[in-house]
C-alpha cells in the first residue's frame, strides 16, 4: 500500500481519535468501520487506505498507548535520573498501567473492552515485549550490576517474584474490591517499601544511579523505536 501524502495525516489523526472514543466507550465488538468513518467524516474506504484491516486500526491505537507510556517514562527519566532507582520507578509504572487504557486493558486481559484482541499475535507482543513487565526484566539486570538489588538470587526467580508484586498491585489498583477491608492512604508508599523488602536496600553511589539511569534511556529509546516501526509497518 503506497505512503499516503503528508496533507493527508490530519484525516488519520482524526480517524484515530474516533476510534479511540468509540472504543473506550463500547468495547472493540460494538465499533465498526463504517461508525468510525461516518464520526470522522470520512468515507469508509479512506480508512482502508491507512489501514488494511480494523484489528490493524485498533492495535494501532493499542500501540499508540504503549508509545505514550514510553515517551511519558523517557521524559521523566531524562529530567530525574534518580528515578532509576527500584522503589521510585516501580510505582510509576503501575501509575503508567493506569493512565494508559489500553496498556492497562491488555496488562488485565480486559476481554470486554478490547474483545478478541486481548489474545490477538499483534496485541501480545505489544505486551510481551514492550510491556511494563518485560520493561521491569530489562531493568533487573542493571539494578543488580549497579548495586540497587541483591545479587544473592537468580535472576529468573527474581525477576518473577518482582513481576508477581508488580501484578498483585495493579491489581489492587484497578479493582478496588481486589483487597476487600484493606485500605491504606498511601499505597505508592506501600509499593516503594515492598519493592525494597523484595530487592534489599539499595547501596548505588551517584554514579551507578546514573548509569543505571543511562541505560534505562538507552532501553526506553530502542522500545521507543520498536513501536514506531510497528505502527509505521501496518500503516504503509
Amino acid at each position: 500500500m503506497a505512503v499516503l501524502a503528508e496533507q493527508d495525516s490530519e484525516k488519520a489523526a482524526r480517524i484515530l481519535t474516533v476510534a479511540r472514543d468509540l472504543v473506550l466507550k463500547r468495547g472493540v465488538k460494538g465499533v465498526t468501520v463504517a461508525e468510525i468513518a461516518d464520526k470522522a467524516h470520512v468515507g469508509k474506504g479512506t480508512v482502508y487506505l491507512y489501514w488494511a484491516t480494523k484489528e490493524d486500526l485498533l492495535v494501532g491505537l493499542f500501540a499508540r498507548d504503549f508509545l505514550h507510556a514510553v515517551d511519558g517514562n523517557l521524559d521523566a527519566l531524562t529530567t530525574d535520573p534518580d528515578l532509576s532507582r527500584p522503589h521510585r520507578l516501580c510505582p510509576r509504572l503501575i501509575h503508567t498501567a493506569l493512565d494508559h487504557p489500553f496498556v492497562r486493558a491488555l496488562m488485565t486481559g480486559d476481554a470486554d473492552l478490547l474483545g478478541v484482541l486481548t489474545q490477538h499475535p499483534r496485541s501480545m507482543k505489544l505486551l510481551n515485549s514492550l510491556g511494563p513487565a518485560a520493561l521491569m526484566y530489562s531493568v533487573l539486570p542493571a539494578w543488580r550490576q549497579h548495586r540497587l538489588a541483591r545479587t544473592d538470587w537468580p535472576l529468573d526467580e527474581q525477576a518473577y517474584a518482582l513481576q508477581a508484586l508488580m501484578d498483585g498491585f495493579t491489581e489492587a489498583a484497578i479493582r478496588t474490591h481486589a483487597l476487600p477491608g484493606l485500605m491504606v492512604d498511601e499505597p505508592d508508599k506501600v509499593i516503594a517499601a515492598a519493592v525494597t523488602a523484595l530487592l534489599g536496600p539499595e547501596e548505588a553511589s551517584p554514579d551507578d544511579i546514573r548509569a543505571t539511569a543511562d541505560e534505562g534511556l538507552r532501553e526506553l529509546r530502542r522500545r521507543r523505536e520498536l513501536l514506531l516501526a510497528s505502527i509505521t509497518t501496518h500503516e504503509e
